[in-house]
């Protein structure tokens, strides 16, 4: 696979471990940070770089439960603690704005976020899918793939988190389903069955991994799997939901039949 970051000058990591690189070198990383909720407005402001956030709704972030009695000055020693932090990367465009009670990160036009990268690879993937164009999928999807499996703001809990460990799950699904699709049109159905069954096991509620398992058993010439595959669907489905597999599934399972 040929990719490369090489060229972007500022490089923030909001998965994994928590950093940002200048020329391929870490000038700041988690620790830095002095805790969970230095991590936690530094993650988000930099999610939010493109409007100012209001105080409260950065307490709420940080506070999802209740605010503190003294979560003003708290708020503005994180704040103060982020300002001195960042002042080292301002002559490469990183600074903090606040004012009338809102606050900024001000980031390089060419800032590279992983997050953000993640979002665009596996659009890229998706669109190979469409055009008929397998041999596209494999960087921007494993890609994809690599940040979303990353964790995010370890140890730190709350509401605005949690959206973003699911929106970065939901990133690795998509993924899958790319490289499953790409490996049943390039001909390799036994590696499809494998990234497949990995999107099943994620999300076993989840219709599209079981048709692509079933697609890629059929391919490997296991219909058995494929029909087995099914049954556990339709199991799970009525038993959990109350539902039943889609007319596509059912064609799919008709197919493994004949």
């Amino acid at each position: 696979m040929a990719f490369s970051w090489r060229g972007m000058s500022i490089r923030i990591y909001l998965t994994g471990r928590l950093a940002v690189e200048v020329d391929e070198r870490v000038v700041i990383d988690g620790r830095d940070f002095r805790g969970k909720q230095g991590r936690l407005v530094f993650a988000y402001l930099v999610s939010e770089r493109t409007r100012p956030v209001t105080r409260d709704e950065l307490a709420e972030v940080v506070w999802p439960a209740d605010f503190a009695p003294s979560w003003e000055s708290g708020l503005s020693a994180l704040m103060s603690r982020l300002h001195r932090l960042l002042a080292a990367l301002a002559d490469r465009g990183v600074s903090t704005a606040r004012g009338f009670g809102q606050y900024r990160i001000l980031l390089p036009s060419d800032a590279w976020i992983d997050t953000e990268a993640g979002v665009s690879a596996i659009d890229r993937a998706e669109a190979a899918i469409r055009a008929g164009r397998p041999e596209q999928v494999l960087g921007p999807a494993t890609v994809a793939a690599t940040i979303a499996r990353r964790s995010f703001l370890t140890g730190v809990r709350g509401e605005w988190v949690d959206s973003q460990r699911r929106r970065l799950e939901r990133q690795l699904l998509r993924a899958l389903d790319c490289l499953s699709e790409m490996r049943l049109a390039s001909g390799e159905p036994g590696l499809a069955v494998e990234t497949a069954t990995e999107a099943v096991t994620l999300d076993p509620y989840r219709e599209r991994g079981y048709q692509l398992l079933m697609r890629g058993a059929v391919a490997t010439g296991n219909k058995a799997n494929a029909v087995q595959a099914y049954h556990r669907l339709r199991e799970l489905l009525a038993d959990e939901l109350g539902t039943e597999p889609s007319h596509e599934t059912e064609a799919l399972y008709l197919a493994a039949l004949g």
